[in-house]
């Protein structure tokens, strides 16, 4: 037992440290060229606020696992040499808050200050807009927790008569469980509905945060997710279906370009205006709506100069460029399908087994306990998966919504062209919502993460906390999921095949 353990933290450590190398490879082919050997402590919190994240979603498999450490014990005390999941769980989730609410903004902030102030007043400000955040936080965190911070728990009361000891045990069966002929249940189970009472005690600070910062991250996830739930797999599929079938002429290459060329004058004259009022001191709402606007049109230029490209590849290499992107879209069909299996398995298995009451079947539960029994990991690695898609899912809606409805600052990943602030905006969105992740992972596969650390966290305390307790007694997030996906499959189904117009001349808000 004590060698499983100890196998348990060497792989928890190796993980730990792939885990840190993926993601300085990532932040290194991702950074945009002005970023490169600067903006060291955005970088920093980059990189390790992507580690904070995927280590927290590993860390349901890992609880898992390490419950069956001592799941077969052979003696007592075999589960105390076991790893401390549940201080690991508060520490890591209070980690992610500290990098969503103080760390994150302090440097986007600091990131995104006047280039012409010094370092030292970049940092003055910076501080400035972290302090008062911390502030307005502490009190709320201090208020809600002094009045609302206590669990209450429904318990009933149990008791029984006593019996003389019985000289044989014959005359007890499944028919006849108790002691004495005219009971057919033991007394104590037969308790009155009088008998219940509510259990209150205060939960712990930590706990108190960890809750709140999931009921935040549960409102983004059940929007992102809901949409990119759908969107995720569609997305790639009808890319494919709205594929370049052939490669196009070089009048129509050059008829392209030009209008492209002339649009990216617009956009080009639209920046400078708008670099200029912001050294005028004029950054108002309708400046904030007009930089959103451009950044908007921008990205769907590049998508067009993309798309562009892909129709007529130039060079020495045009034919294997051509192969390639064939290639590249069969491929994201195959990922497109195997995307919508598993989406659509969420989607059943959240109304099979969350929202039924009481659930019609297991469903995925069974799917994992079956998969360990043809091999240890193999049900661990299928539930790790089905977590991963979970939060990129979230991160494909937020993706889209930012496009479609600009109510959130678009900062897309492009591969060698991102700047350290859309860094910064992913990282705290995918932070924010990996909490909710793992929370409702734990919910809908309680049946195979039972007697986890985090089945105590986000399937116990965390649904009983006063006020807090009858969003999930009522479902209220699994359902608002269920229902953007839907819509979300609807909308795909109209307008997901059709391919996106010119958006016509550009123009700013006069």
């Amino acid at each position: 037992m004590g060698d499983f353990n100890l196998a348990l933290v060497i792989v928890a450590i190796v993980m730990c440290v792939l885990v840190l190398i993926f993601n300085v490879y990532l932040l290194i082919n991702y950074q945009h060229p002005d970023d490169v050997n600067q903006a060291y402590f955005p970088k920093v919190v980059v990189v390790f606020g992507l580690s904070i994240a995927a280590i927290s979603i590993l860390m349901l498999p890992a609880d898992v696992a390490n419950r069956q450490a001592c799941h077969n014990a052979i003696y007592n005390g075999a589960c105390t040499l076991t790893l401390p999941m549940k201080d690991l769980w508060l520490a890591i989730y209070i980690v992610d808050a500290i990098l969503v609410f103080f760390f994150i903004p302090f440097a986007m902030f600091y990131y995104e200050g006047d280039q012409d102030k010094s370092v030292g007043n970049r940092i003055k400000s910076a501080l400035l807009w972290v302090v008062m955040t911390a502030i307005v936080c502490a009190l709320l965190l201090g208020i809600l927790y002094g009045l609302v911070g206590k669990v209450d728990f429904t318990v009933r009361h149990l008791s029984s008569t006593a019996a003389n000891f019985p000289s044989s045990w014959t005359g007890l069966s499944s028919a006849q469980p108790c002691l004495g002929a005219s009971n057919h249940q033991c007394s104590a189970y037969a308790a009155s509905a009088s008998s219940e009472t509510t259990w209150t005690m205060r939960a712990t600070f930590p706990e108190y945060v960890v809750a709140l910062a999931t009921i935040v991250g549960s409102v983004l996830f059940s929007i992102f997710g809901g949409v990119g739930i759908a969107c995720l797999p569609l997305g790639l599929i009808f890319s494919f279906i709205r594929r370049p079938k052939a490669v196009i002429t070089r009048s129509q290459y050059i008829k392209e370009a030009t209008e492209l060329g002339k649009k990216a004058k617009e956009l080009k004259k639209a920046a400078d205006a708008l670099h200029q009022e912001e050294r005028s001191g004029s950054k108002g709402r309708k400046w904030r709506k007009n930089v959103k606007a451009v950044e908007k049109e921008l990205l769907l230029l590049e998508e067009d100069v993309n798309a562009l490209e892909e129709m007529y590849p130039q060079g020495e290499k045009a034919e294997a460029s051509w192969a390639f992107t064939v290639l590249g879209y069969l491929a994201k069909l195959v990922l497109g399908v195997v995307g919508l299996i598993v989406s659509v398995a969420w989607v059943a298995h959240i109304i099979i087994y969350l929202l039924i009451d009481p659930p019609l079947s297991p469903f995925l539960n069974e799917v994992f306990i079956k998969l360990d029994h043809v091999w240890g990991l193999l049900g661990t690695a299928a539930f790790a998966f089905f977590c991963f898609y979970l939060l990129l899912a979230v991160i494909a809606g937020a993706m889209m919504l930012g496009l479609r409805l600009v109510f959130i600052t678009i900062h897309p990943m492009k591969w060698g062209g991102t700047l350290m602030n859309s860094f910064l905006f992913n990282v705290g969105l995918i932070l924010l919502c990996s909490i909710s992740v793992i929370q409702f992972c734990a919910t809908a596969f309680a049946y195979y993460a039972q007697a986890t650390a985090a089945q105590e966290i986000f399937g116990h305390t965390l649904q009983s906390l006063r006020g807090i307790k009858y969003l999930y007694k009522y479902n209220v997030f699994q359902i608002a999921f269920v229902v953007l996906a839907g819509l979300t499959f609807v909308y795909y189904a109209i307008f997901g095949w059709r391919k996106r117009k010119p958006t016509g001349r550009f123009q700013l808000s006069s």
